[in-house]
């Protein structure tokens, strides 16, 4: 298995595809396979190099007790280990719901690996404190209390996706849900952020309003919201997502590609 090291927190990865690259992080409790599992991986990977990251704590990566290891630029340094391990110098961005999380710290600590942001089921302001106590309190009765909860709003999963969500390690989501949140100051970097960014949610989800009224802020920004669809539902739904991750990806290579073009003229002066 492909590992790269952020400072001996090993990070697994995997590469499918050829073309742009682009990255796909998985949200909190799930891994790279989820994006295999949801059509996600079969869907682009005709058309971009995609590199599938398992977030520390998660998946095939290591899980760190400590919640000062989940600081937000650690995690964003995760990703960015990747790339230097596969020498790539830049690449799009997709995460959802954690991993927008961390799709709005690369905004905040590292902006220039990157060409483009998609970001899922996730707003930037700071969640309410009770959210990650309840979620923390499930966990220390373990996945199987979690998992239950987890149907019980959700309703009933299959047998695979219930298996990835209860070979997690509790105490290592414990420890991730008490880390510093990290977007201290976001909300400036975002008003002057250039970088092209797609947010999409689904409008039964908590974090909808939030993300519907942040991306008001941001210059370069779309915003796609799918009616009726919780987080879990939309996370799953390839079929509606992909579409419009496509059509942004294609928008953001041509408005490079005139971009390059116009510079080209402006060096090369008046015929």
């Amino acid at each position: 298995m492909p590992y790269a090291n952020n400072h001996s927190v090993r990070i697994h990865y995997q590469v499918e595809g050829e073309g742009s690259p682009l990255v796909l992080q998985h949200g909190f409790t799930s891994s790279l396979q989820n994006w295999y599992a949801y059509g996600y991986v079969a869907a682009l990977r005709q058309n971009y190099q995609l590199i599938l990251i398992d977030a520390r704590g998660h998946g095939q990566s290591d899980k760190p007790y400590d919640p000062q290891a989940y600081a937000l630029q650690n995690r964003v340094e995760d990703v960015l280990a990747v790339l230097d391990a596969l020498q790539v110098d830049n690449a799009h961005y997709l995460g959802y719901s954690m991993g927008g999380r961390i799709g709005f710290g690369i905004a905040k600590y590292h902006p220039e690996r990157f060409f483009s942001l998609i970001i899922g089921g996730m707003h930037p302001n700071e969640a309410p404190s009770a959210s990650a106590e309840a979620r923390i309190a499930l966990l220390q009765q373990g996945m199987t209390a979690y998992a239950a909860d987890a149907e019980t709003h959700n309703g009933p999963m299959t047998p695979e996706r219930k298996a990835r969500l209860l070979a997690n390690d509790p105490e290592a989501l414990i420890a991730s849900l008490q880390a510093p949140r990290g977007l201290t100051g976001i909300e400036q970097i975002l008003l002057d952020m250039t970088l092209p960014c797609l947010l999409y949610v689904g409008e039964a989800d908590s974090y909808y309003p939030g993300a519907q009224e942040s991306v008001k802020y941001m210059p370069n920004a779309r915003f796609v919201s799918f009616p009726g669809l919780n987080p879990s539902q939309t996370s799953q739904a390839s079929r509606l997502v992909v579409p419009h991750v496509t059509q942004f990806l294609r928008e953001v290579a041509q408005e490079e590609s005139d971009a390059q073009r116009s510079k080209q003229r402006d060096l090369n002066g008046p015929v």
